[in-house]
């Protein structure tokens, strides 16, 4: 039996996670998430050793038709982000979803394990599919599977409404794709990407393209068809998050990274359209998340500020490509293709952090938070091992993927003026999100685990169990390993990259010289210090009598939890220099100068709009509802009324033909 054989078995044996205990439900999606792994594991190992695209036929029982299967580098590389972020996902439910199983019945968590584990069969099938009709059924599967995960607490209201929004915003992502598609196979008569080599050769590329990265822009949260993405990941349950976050939205990458594999003409205009999109996702991500009181919407905006982060690396390579510098497109691709799995890695890890916070505190508010460092000191660490690496700061992955793009731009300083100021503001884009990454992290770690409980909520909280602590440590083992022994891995990586080289130009044997060597061992010989001078800590404390007390309070003895900075207060002055872009709205009434003693109770809250959703989304979703009200006179209840209306309708067409209007 060939592995394909297998992997269509597993598709249908999912349905047995109906009919099994309550208590095996999770085993079985964890034993065929570990299959599936497997198969797509050995695919993308002998894709990437023997360098040849593997191609496989499936035959699904509920697909059109056969399909072929190419694995080729591109593909092997998300094969592998895929599995791991999947695998971890569900290591982590069985803890986080403990709790649910008061309030869930059995049937609703089977729902909930049958789409998770159909999930990672639809992003498998996402990026070895390159047929046009397939493709589009995977990503629809893709689409309703995580829809489904969001809606897990669905007698919840608004999780109810941030579901339907999500899945609308999915659907018009589809639009967009499946017109790219039908355009393709109507000019050169081939369905799905392969049509795009033709097309892209004989016809006009930016408006295509442009069709391309909306849809496939929207899934990954380009700014400003972002606006689902905040919305959606706080409702899910936080293993769901991590996996959208981490994983799912990488399928829009992998669409982007694929149309551009194919691109023959207009680099430069499209590398910069790319670019510019991707600065502004970056700044603008980690910028709105600065005054988020949600932590998982706070990370959620920074899932928009990395997915931004990618794209500079993409906007980059393109650049490369087209002024013909393979060390500028090696370098940027590279970058981008690197930061996917570095995002994948923290972002998700992140997001269990959170979930552990709010499984033990029952609330995601930062502001009701604080102190947590002394009753979840793992998960305190692991945070800050995540901060440390989505800041970009060395030794951790972070660093090593913006450092190649940082190389890019420095190499392409020497090109033309017009380069020469693209690179130049993309360092100082890149830079000043890193700058504001390092304040976000800075208030979200000190706000949420540093200090005194802000309210009752931390009172019980306790560290978690270690089913929920085993997948953070696997994914700081790879952060870690990634930063430490990049010259391992990036070797692999730059293969993948070199599919985008200029026409003609093979990848060199070292491509990154010495430099990838030199920089693990500055990062050991960091790690070697900080670990001495650890260790010359301990010893010296343990000479020392230890006694721990309340937190100092500044020599203020009367001071309590209120008088500590809040998400609000600490992201003040940022505001107060940003007013009219940061979105943010408060509702105070002031204490006039004159009242010494105020008898009134004054009530302070703020809340954070993004400018954007509302001007392109709300807005004019709110017009066309207004025109839309006017019709519904229409709706009369008659049937003659609406037998009338289709005969007009008849005559409309039938004037119109005779007059060759249609």
């Amino acid at each position: 039996m060939k592995l394909v054989n297998i992997f269509e078995a597993i598709t249908v044996l999912t349905v047995l996670v109906f009919f099994v205990p309550l208590r095996w439900k999770q085993t079985l999606c964890l034993a065929l998430s570990l299959a599936i792994s497997a198969i797509t594991g050995y695919w993308a190992f002998q894709n990437l050793v023997n360098h040849s695209t593997v191609v496989e036929k499936l035959s699904l029982p509920f697909w059109f038709h056969s399909s072929l299967l190419e694995i080729d580098p591109l593909s092997s590389f998300f094969l592998l982000v895929i599995s791991f972020g999947t695998l971890t996902s569900i290591l982590y439910s069985s803890g986080y979803l403990k709790p649910y199983e008061r309030s869930k019945t059995r049937q609703e968590f089977a729902l909930h394990y049958f789409w998770l584990i159909w999930l990672q069969i639809a992003m498998t099938l996402v990026v070895i599919l390159h047929e046009g009709l397939p493709f589009l059924v995977a990503w629809e599967i893709m689409s309703i599977s995580s829809f489904m995960l969001v809606i897990f607490e669905a007698e919840k209201k608004e999780i109810l409404h941030t579901g339907i929004y999500y899945l609308i915003q999915m659907h018009v992502a589809l639009f967009f794709v499946l017109a790219a598609f039908t355009l393709v196979e109507a000019k050169t008569g081939i369905s799905g990407f392969d049509g795009l080599a033709i097309y892209f050769k004989e016809y006009a590329s930016i408006p295509m393209f442009l069709l391309f990265f909306a849809g496939f822009g929207i899934k990954a949260g380009f700014i400003p068809l972002h606006s689902w993405l905040p919305h959606a990941h706080p409702a899910a349950p936080s293993h769901v998050s991590g996996l959208m976050s981490g994983t799912m939205i990488k399928m829009g990458i992998y669409g982007i990274l694929r149309v551009v594999s194919y691109l023959q003409f207009d680099l430069l205009e499209i590398g910069t359209i790319i670019l510019l999109v991707s600065l502004i996702s970056s700044v603008f991500g980690v910028f709105f998340a600065i005054f988020q009181h949600d932590l998982k919407k706070m990370l959620a905006f920074h899932s928009i500020e990395n997915i931004g982060i990618i794209g500079i690396g993409i906007g980059t390579g393109l650049i490369g490509k087209a002024i013909n510098n393979p060390t500028i497109c090696l370098l940027g691709f590279t970058g981008a293709i690197l930061h996917v799995v570095n995002h994948s890695l923290f972002k998700s890890l992140l997001f269990y952090c959170a979930g552990s916070v709010y499984s033990q505190c029952h609330s995601r508010d930062i502001n009701e938070l604080g102190g947590l460092i002394k009753k979840m000191p793992s998960t305190a660490v692991f945070f800050l091992f995540a901060s440390v690496a989505i800041c970009g700061l060395p030794p951790l992955n972070g660093f090593i993927s913006e450092f190649l793009i940082y190389k890019g731009f420095f190499s392409g300083l020497g090109s033309d003026i017009y380069v020469s100021l693209l690179f130049l503001g993309g360092i100082t884009g890149l830079t000043l999100t890193g700058g504001l990454a390092v304040f976000c992290f800075t208030k979200a770690f000190g706000v949420v685990f540093l200090g005194a409980a802000r309210t009752s909520k931390v009172d019980h909280a306790q560290e978690v169990s270690p089913s929920m602590l085993l997948p953070k440590f696997l994914i700081g083992i790879l952060i870690a390993t990634i930063g430490l022994l990049s010259f391992l891995f990036l070797p692999t990586i730059a293969g993948i990259a070199a599919i985008y080289l200029p026409s003609g130009m093979e990848l060199p044997q070292n491509p990154f010289g010495s430099v990838l060597t030199n920089l693990s061992i500055s990062l050991g010989l960091f790690v070697v210090v900080l670990t001495v001078v650890f260790i010359l800590r301990a010893w010296q404390q343990k000479r020392q009598i230890i006694a721990q007390g309340p937190t100092w309070g500044c020599g203020y003895s009367a001071g309590d939890f209120r008088h500590q900075y809040t998400s609000t207060t600490f992201a003040d002055n940022l505001n107060r220099m940003t007013s009219a872009f940061s979105g943010v709205e408060t509702h105070y009434v002031p204490i006039p100068k004159e009242d010494v003693f105020p008898k009134a109770k004054r009530h302070y809250e703020t809340h954070q709009y993004d400018q954007l959703e509302k001007l392109l989304i709300l807005k004019p979703s709110k017009f066309l509802l207004n025109i839309m009200e006017k019709f519904v006179v229409l709706r009369s209840g008659k049937i003659q009324h609406y037998i009338l209306y289709g005969l007009g309708f008849i005559l409309l067409a039938a004037f119109l033909t005779i007059v060759n209007v249609i």
